[in-house]
């Protein structure tokens, strides 16, 4: 085949857990870790590759599930367009593992890599989510004691 445009050859190899287009950058080093910033990054390609595989997975496994759900008139049960749906599952798939949407690059990356002391390790991973837990804890006793 020849493609003409980067796009055109990245739309042809939409296959999830390619990364066709998704970069993906590992989480930094913490202080005092002895990680292999190779071993680091390679860790964190193959769990951003796994997010995505099992996106896509999900993905095509709910399109099947509608396919065989739908009235025999449906849309959803022509098969025309099936082959540019998959590979635009795959594309959502990439993109999604590339934003860590789900959180299975992270399961994974724990899994792998050594535990970060305990204070850096939630804001590695969630930041946002600490900021907003601390700013939760610090805001219940005060609700609390307006309720009493």
């Amino acid at each position: 085949m020849n493609f003409d445009t980067p796009l055109d050859r990245n739309l042809a190899n939409g296959v999830a857990g390619q990364l066709s287009s998704t970069a993906v950058s590992p989480q930094a080093a913490a202080p005092g870790d002895t990680v292999d910033p190779a071993y680091r990054a390679k860790a964190t390609e193959a769990a951003v590759k796994f997010e995505s595989f099992f996106i896509g997975h999900m993905l095509h496994q709910m399109r099947d599930g509608t396919r065989a759900l739908a009235a025999d008139d449906s849309p959803s049960k022509d098969r025309i367009n099936q082959d540019m749906l998959d590979m635009a599952d795959n594309l959502v798939a990439d993109q999604l593992a590339g934003k860590r949407a789900f959180g299975v690059a992270d399961a994974i990356l724990r899994q792998l890599l050594p535990a970060a002391p305990a204070a850096t390790a939630a804001t590695n991973y969630f930041p946002e989510k600490v900021s907003e837990s601390q700013n939760l804890a610090k805001s219940l006793p005060q609700s609390l004691n307006q309720q009493q």
